[in-house]
């Protein structure tokens, strides 16, 4: 292998542009673009379509050069922000999300809030000076996580979150205090464990592993290969 596979963008400096849409997808292409012109785009990284294409032909793994690049990237994205990929006082949060040639809405996955774990969670909470507000982000990364990356089904999280709503005579998301928010990570992270017989990880660096390919594994998920024998779009475009 030889070759780029991650395009960084940022206002300071891009890989990309609007032109590049067969290699970085639309929302890749479009961001880059934006960054290169100036706009205040909050900085990140794309992994190439070509990189999908290879992750499906080798089984579904990530060969080592690509994580390689990853982590340069991050690297970079990490200075850019001044804040550190699992550090406990002063956590960076990734989403890794899907992004094609063609627009394929609500088709492949995202997955949002990545690089939350029990310690960090903590250093959220003082940043922010709102504790409510770091437990529900890692509430929300739990129920994503455990569905799209873990494949635990997300009714099970949703009955969970039911359950708890309906104990406390509440009927919307907001109105979840600290301590409900605590009993419900509790119980979120005890069905990961009973339905992977394994616990989230708390490693973040393996949260992003996984979630990037699950995020490539999406392209071939039922939805997605149906939309696009409907739509008419190649299956070898790649995300």
């Amino acid at each position: 292998m030889a070759g780029k596979f991650v395009y960084f963008f940022s206002p300071e400096h891009t890989d990309g542009n609007k032109d590049m849409k067969d290699l970085l997808g639309g929302k890749g292409a479009n961001l880059a673009e934006m960054a290169g012109i100036g706009l205040p785009v909050p900085p990140g990284f794309t992994i190439s379509t070509e990189v999908c294409n290879l992750f499906t032909r080798a089984g579904e793994k990530l060969p080592p050069e690509v994580e390689e690049e990853i982590r340069i990237n991050l690297k970079k994205l990490e200075d850019l922000a001044g804040q550190k990929f699992g550090d406990p006082e002063n956590p960076l949060l990734v989403s890794v999300r899907s992004g094609a040639k063609f627009s394929m809405p609500g088709m492949m996955d995202t997955v949002l809030n990545l690089g939350l774990n029990d310690r960090t969670l903590e250093g959220l909470a003082r940043k922010s000076g709102n504790r409510r507000f770091a437990l529900d982000c890692y509430r929300r990364l739990l129920h994503m996580f455990g569905d799209v990356v873990m494949e635990v089904p997300k009714k099970k999280f949703e009955e969970i979150l039911t359950r708890f709503k309906g104990e406390h005579g509440i009927s919307q998301d907001f109105e979840l205090t600290e301590p409900i928010l605590e009993e419900i990570l509790t119980d979120y992270k005890g069905l990961i464990r009973k339905e992977t017989g394994r616990d989230f990880p708390q490693d973040v660096n393996e949260q992003l592993a996984m979630a990037i390919r699950a995020v490539f594994k999406s392209w071939n998920n039922p939805r997605a290969v149906t939309y696009r024998r409907l739509n008419h779009i190649p299956d070898d475009l790649g995300t």
